[in-house]
Formats: structure tokens, sequence, C-alpha cells
């Protein structure tokens, strides 16, 4: 007896698969930060055929240390926000940008110093997102905890603006009459 697989089925089964990735992902974390002490202690090194350089730190080791201090929590920053069901989750996209503008920062800026101006690029973004946010929150608050339905007032509003329309018509007809 052959046994066919629902939709429903096909669904959960890549539900599962995407899910068991995102775990692994996840418990892999660790792991992938130590990476950086299997990298030789030189000025360059290749790795996979890519030439790896110091970029102005002390060594090679040094400068994948600080990429994976900030990658790591910047690729689990983005499982969150990509897996996060609440409603304010676009707050999450500030430490994602903060840790994109750190990385960009360290492998192409020239200072001797890291980490010191992303805050004034982040104003921007955050000029943004937080309103859209408490906005969001205030929507929420209102119905859930008010009981104020925004929706269901403005239903309420158009009715009776219909029957205050249909009030003046009849009214404007016995005036003609």
């Amino acid at each position: 007896m052959k046994r066919t697989i629902t939709e429903k089925g096909k669904k959960a089964r890549k539900k599962l698969i995407l899910d068991s990735f995102i775990a692994f992902l996840i418990v892999i974390s660790p792991f992938v930060f130590k990476l950086h002490e299997y990298i030789p202690s030189e000025q360059s090194t290749t790795v996979l055929g890519i030439e790896i350089g110091s970029n102005g730190f002390q060594d090679v080791g040094v400068f994948i240390w600080v990429l994976l201090g900030k990658g790591i929590p910047l690729y689990l920053l983005i499982i969150w926000f990509f897996t996060c069901k609440h409603w304010w989750y676009h707050i999450i996209l500030i430490p994602i940008i903060m840790y994109t503008f750190q990385i960009f920062e360290t492998v192409f800026d020239s200072d001797d110093q890291i980490d010191t101006e992303n805050l004034l690029w982040l104003l921007p973004v955050c000029m943004v997102i937080i309103p859209f946010v408490y906005f969001i929150r205030i929507k929420l608050y209102d119905k859930h905890v008010h009981g104020i339905d925004l929706e269901a007032m403005d239903a309420e509003l158009k009715e009776l603006k219909e029957r205050e329309r249909k009030r003046e018509e009849e009214k404007n007809k016995k005036l003609k009459v």
C-alpha cells in the first residue's frame, strides 16, 4: 500500500528541516568562535585559497578573533530576528546594524581604534525603528489593555456618517415637497 504525503506533511517536514538547521547553527556557535585558535600567529595566512592579512592587528589570529567576536553575535541576532514572533522584533535590527557597522569598521577602516564612531551611524536607523515599534506598541496597548478596537471604532464612525447622510437626504426630500 502506497503512502501519500499530504501538503500538510510536506510543510511539517520542511519546517522540521529548517528548524533543525537553525538549531544546528545555534549549537555550533561556540565552536565557530573558537576557530581563531587554529589560525597561525602570522601577519598573513591563506585559508581555502583566500589570503587574510592582519589588517592592522597584532597578527591574523587576533584579527579573526575580533571578527568572530562580532560575527557570532551578529548571526545569532539575525536568526533571532527571522524567528521571533513577538511584536517588538524590529528592535532587534538596532544591534544587528550595530554589529554590522562594527564589522565593516574592523575590516575597512584604517584607524588604530575600532568601535569608536558607530553610534552616530546608528542614530538615523534608531530614529526610524524606535517610533515605528512604539506606534505598534501603542496600538496593541490600546487594543488589549484599554479594550479600544480602532477598526471597530472606524466601522461605527462610518455607520454613523452613513445614517447622518441618509437623515440629511430625507430632510432635503421633505423640504422639496
